[in-house]
């Protein structure tokens, strides 16, 4: 090359541009109305802050985030701004609160974590958001664009480790597409079977500044009965002797779920609910019959095979209600499944029908259909119900001599709940208790991960009792599970959230042992457990903890947790140590 040429080279063939070469070049790319902001055609703000914005503006009003500096520009929007920012300590833990949120609502919850490590340890509640089609926002912060592709530090390719289990995963590549980004995103966690999103978030993205007119909310589209469906619902109802509704999934209003219960009692027609969703038909419903799933009651399961309609609202007969595809294949069988999804994910067995449709359009509908009450209807519900209330029917509230029970507790707990009350918990044996005996009155009264994932019961309880400060919410954890996230307690602590803990203390992995002792009896391997005093750790994080070893001393230990509760406005923990190998059913 001759000196000449070497001199006339221009600053980008040899060296960094400047800052304001940068922003020169930056704006001949920028949309007209962004250039004319910055012209004093109006005021800029950065893509950070407009996703605040828009996720203002589509109705969230909390988020659970652990920081990482690679999401800066949205947390400084978040300050000040109309959404209620609950710092977690786990990621795992802010992805189940935000996933208990989706739950509880018709809309996403949003969680936020940072790249790499972050990333990796929210997985597991976007799993349990995917597996229980829960509408989720999970917002990953990500290394700068410029950095892409050159083993930056956490870098990880966010299309490749979430594109299996969620429904979209979203890169802000563009900024100015910020506040568009977040409508199709809130759009696809709930449209269709609803489920989770992961939106990345480069942090130089994030700060470039855009115009801050803000993407409409994408309507969504809910289906409904047409006139044939219901007319093929309305003669198989006719023709039907042991009709049953099976009622599941996240996608409902109270409001439906109410309107279904007063049509299933004026018609003496039962519903079953599917495993961890009890409540959509009020447990004191005379159609009310039962849960259906893991560890169900033997009359409950039998429904299945004895019913000659089944009718499925919400969900589909997937794994664990035909206890592993074995359930009700008979291809001769008549299904009708009531689902938004028109792949019919997770189903099997025979499908008679399919009506397209969310659960309260399906209800709207549904009320139009007026049929004559069968003598057959009542008492095959009668006869179900009775079931039901027996196996429900609470042990005596009377302690006996000898080491804490979890029938005790729950006898003397079940009085004492108002109408509203609602019970959360993960995974494990522990739960069989709530199944058993816990009234969920309403929908959304019982919050749970049907993934099976240790580990929810604490962020879902702090979830839930933000949302609703003025309920009784309760959790039942296992010893095992409770130390997944028992630290979230500080969560709780910080933000005022009231749950009454219960942690059944039983010194191992109680489900892991049962199946253990069917195919490798005698050989207890890898299930035991030590723990600590869970009592103690609660005083610690700044709630009032109680341990509890002797049957006796229950009903005093619920008054000492309630009262803090109810007087001081903290949360209260009870650890419970029981024997093992003692079931609630």
């Amino acid at each position: 090359m001759t000196t000449e040429s070497a001199s006339t080279m221009t600053a980008t063939d040899t060296q960094p541009i400047d800052g304001d070469t940068l922003n020169h070049l930056a704006e001949q790319h920028l949309p007209p109305a962004v250039r004319e902001a910055m012209d004093g055609g109006g005021a800029l703000k950065s893509a950070g802050h407009v996703i605040v914005d828009s996720l203002v503006a589509h109705g969230v009003e909390r988020t659970y985030v652990v920081p990482g500096e690679s999401f800066l520009d949205v947390l400084d929007g978040l300050h000040g701004s109309d959404i209620d920012t609950v710092v977690c300590r786990h990621e795992g833990g802010a992805a189940y609160m935000a996933e208990a949120d989706g739950k509880m609502n018709q809309s996403p919850g949003v969680a936020m974590v940072t790249r790499g490590p972050g990333a990796a340890n929210a997985h597991v509640g976007l799993h349990t958001a995917w597996q229980d089609s829960t509408p989720m926002l999970l917002f990953v912060g990500l290394i700068p664009f410029a950095h892409r592709d050159r083993e930056a530090f956490q870098e990880f390719d966010i299309k490749a480790w979430f594109d299996t289990g969620a429904k979209r995963v979203m890169v802000l590549d563009h900024a100015e597409r910020a506040s568009e980004i977040v409508a199709e995103a809130m759009f696809a966690a709930m449209s269709g079977r609803p489920g989770p999103v992961v939106v990345g978030l480069p942090e130089d993205i994030i700060r470039q500044q855009v115009d801050p007119a803000l993407h409409p909310a994408i309507p969504v589209a809910t289906g409904g009965m047409s006139s044939t469906d219901a007319e093929a619902l309305a003669g198989a109802l006719a023709l039907s002797r042991k009709p049953l509704f099976v009622t599941g999934g996240n996608d409902w209003t109270q409001e439906a779920a109410g309107k279904l219960t007063g049509w299933l009692e004026k018609h003496h027609i039962p519903a079953a609910a599917e495993w961890r969703t009890q409540g959509t038909v009020s447990f004191d419903s005379p159609s009310y019959v039962g849960p259906i799933g893991y560890g169900r009651p033997r009359p409950t399961y039998d429904l299945l095979e004895e019913t000659d309609l089944l009718v499925f609202v919400g969900t589909v007969p997937g794994d664990v209600i035909t206890d592993g595809f074995v359930c009700r294949q008979d291809w001769n069988k008549q299904n009708f499944l009531v689902t938004i999804d028109p792949s019919l994910r997770g189903r099997s067995g025979p499908v008679s029908r399919q009506i397209v449709a969310k659960p309260d359009a399906f209800v709207r509908d549904l009320l139009d259909i007026d049929l004559p009450v069968k003598e057959e209807w009542k008492s095959w519900t009668a006869r179900m119900r009775t079931e039901q209330e027996s196996f429900a029917a609470l042990p005596p509230a009377a302690p006996a001599e000898g080491p804490a029970r979890m029938d005790t507790l729950m006898a003397n707990l079940v009085p004492r709940l108002p109408g509203d009350a609602m019970v959360t918990f993960g995974a494990g044996e522990h739960t069989n208790w709530a199944h058993r005996y816990f009234p969920t009155r309403r929908y959304a009264s019982m919050i749970s991960a049907r993934n099976g994932s240790m580990g929810y019961s604490i962020p879902s309880a702090i979830a839930a009792s933000l949302a609703g400060p003025q309920r009784r919410v309760v959790t039942i954890a296992g010893d095992g599970e409770f130390l997944m996230n028992g630290q979230e307690l500080a969560t709780a602590a910080q933000y005022g959230a009231t749950p009454l803990i219960i942690v059944m203390d039983n010194q191992e992995y109680g489900t892991i042992r049962t199946h253990q002792e069917r195919h490798y009896p005698t050989r207890v391997s890898g299930t035991q457990l030590k723990n600590p005093d869970f009592g103690l750790m609660a005083r610690a994080f700044g709630g009032f903890g109680i341990t509890v070893t002797r049957d006796e001393d229950v009903p005093a230990a619920l008054d000492a947790a309630f009262q803090a509760i109810d007087r001081d406005g903290t949360f209260a923990l009870i650890h419970l140590i029981v024997e093992q190998r003692v079931k609630a059913y």
